[in-house]
């Protein structure tokens, strides 16, 4: 199946932890990092989910924030370390993608925060994705 999401990062399913509607499915990335996802209880049985199932992790580039540095006093658990390796902006958005170990992320982000970053190539970032915006495929 080709999707249009461009960030899809392997790893595998290191924990689940099942509630009534909704699970948080912790995933090992393969280049080492550790992100939680929140999806349905209902998708997590229809697919088979496990400790030690291969996934990729995907979301959308408009679902993806970036931040010069950790945040913290912020609900957003994932925080991804990264480097900027391209920027490209119009007249109102702007496009960065990041290397992050095992792969790359596309951040989608208005031109304004893009400047007000300071954003170019070699910049040190953080993606912060919320938990609801993860999507597993197997």
């Amino acid at each position: 199946m080709s999707l249009s999401i461009r960030n899809q990062i392997p790893g595998t399913i290191t924990s689940v932890t099942a509630g009534e509607a909704m699970s948080t499915v912790k995933v090992r990335l393969q280049g080492g990092q550790d992100i939680t996802a929140a999806i349905t209880t209902e998708a997590v049985k229809d697919l088979g989910f496990a400790e030690g199932t291969a996934v990729k992790a995907l979301v959308k580039s408009t679902e993806v924030s970036l931040a010069t540095g950790p945040v913290e006093g912020i609900s957003i658990r994932n925080q991804i370390a990264g480097t900027v390796t391209d920027v490209a902006t119009g007249g109102a958005m702007g496009s960065v993608k990041v290397s992050v170990e095992g792969g790359e992320l596309t951040a989608a982000i208005t031109k304004d925060a893009v400047e007000a970053l300071g954003l170019t190539a070699g910049t040190s970032v953080v993606a912060l994705i919320k938990s609801t915006e993860i999507s597993l495929s197997v």
